[in-house]
């Protein structure tokens, strides 16, 4: 049995897609943490972490959303670099499914968490923000959340086909 990993009982262990599923979601997570706040707090300008509640119309404000904002990226980015640590060690397990199709419907998915549970929480349940914040709650927020289920489908069916192969 050259190049086989053999278990105790001397089959080759059980090939498990969880630990790279696992990196892949949590890179997600904060790659679309990092996707909302460069879009639409920094290019279009149309939120920022706290605008419903803090308005950016003075100095102070906007240097108190900036603050927020900053805090937001900074957890994001801790977020991203756990799931590169965490894609690190899937690489190193022999168990680990090894598959590109998996890690992309992997990011897919945890990026369209993130749209689902950040829409739902600071958009509708604590109204910190809203996607256009000149309108409050608009199409815009439920457009946000249908774009989280979409690419939680699209990231699923990526998963069960290379599965299948």
């Amino acid at each position: 049995m050259t190049g086989a990993i053999v278990g105790d009982a001397g089959h080759a262990p059980a090939r498990s897609i969880r630990p790279i599923a696992t990196a892949g979601m949590t890179i997600g997570i904060g790659m679309g943490g990092f996707f909302d706040g460069i879009l639409f707090h920094q290019i279009l300008q149309v939120h920022s972490m706290m605008s419903a509640r803090i308005p950016t119309d003075t100095l102070l404000g906007a240097k108190v959303n900036m603050v927020w904002d900053g805090l937001f990226h900074a957890i994001v980015w801790f977020v991203t670099a756990a799931g590169i640590a965490l894609l690190w060690r899937a690489t190193a397990r022999p168990d680990a499914v090894r598959s590109g199709r998996t890690l992309a419907g992997s990011i897919l998915i945890g990026f369209g968490l993130f749209n689902l549970i950040e829409g739902t929480i600071d958009h509708h349940l604590l109204h910190l923000h809203h996607v256009y914040e000149r309108l409050g709650v608009s199409a815009w927020d439920y457009v946000f959340l249908a774009s989280g289920l979409a690419l939680i489908a699209t990231g699923w069916l990526m998963i069960r086909a290379s599965r299948s192969n």
